[in-house]
Parts: C-alpha cells; structure tokens; sequence
C-alpha cells in the first residue's frame, strides 16, 4: 500500500510533470546561492531602511515612519519575488 504523501506526490506528477523532475546537484548549489544574495540584498535594505527610521522617529515625523515602513516593506517583498522569479528559472534549467 501506497503512503498518502506517496499518492499525493503521483497525482502532483501527473497535474505538473516538471515539477516531479529532480534536480541536479548544480541547481541546488546555485538556489542555495541565490537565497544567500538575496538574504544580503533584504538585509542591506532593512539596515538602511532602519536607520532612516530610527532618525526620523528621533526627529519626531510620524508621516515619515509610517513611509519608512511601507517602503520597508514593499522592498522585501519585491526583493523575495525577485528571488523566487529566479530561482523558478533555475528551476526550469534557464539559470
């Protein structure tokens, strides 16, 4: 008898067959090195980013924070689709 994650991963193969394909060593090297660059990429962003906040909350600007925040957060999360864009393209044998 088959396992429900074993049945689960034939009905995945047959709805996607490439996402049932394996990868090669140097695919999974390279998605291991793309999420280094990118976690680099976000923290440099936050440490910037943070120290803008921390100077505008000193100087008291509460429409500036709230900026700070949102651009904060718009930048990680199109620095992580970036990330996943490319990392689907390794995926696809493309990088």
């Amino acid at each position: 008898m088959k396992s429900a994650y074993e049945l689960a991963l034939e009905r995945l193969a047959k709805s996607d067959p490439e996402a049932a394909t394996p990868l090669t060593g140097a695919q999974k090297t390279r998605l291991a090195e793309i999420d280094k660059i990118y976690a680099g990429k976000i923290a440099e962003r936050e440490i910037f980013l943070k120290q803008q906040l921390d100077a505008v909350l000193s100087a008291g600007e509460p429409d500036e924070v709230e900026k700070i925040r949102r651009q904060l957060a718009g930048e990680r999360a199109r620095l992580e689709e970036e990330r996943e864009a490319e990392k689907d393209r390794v995926r696809q044998g493309q990088g």
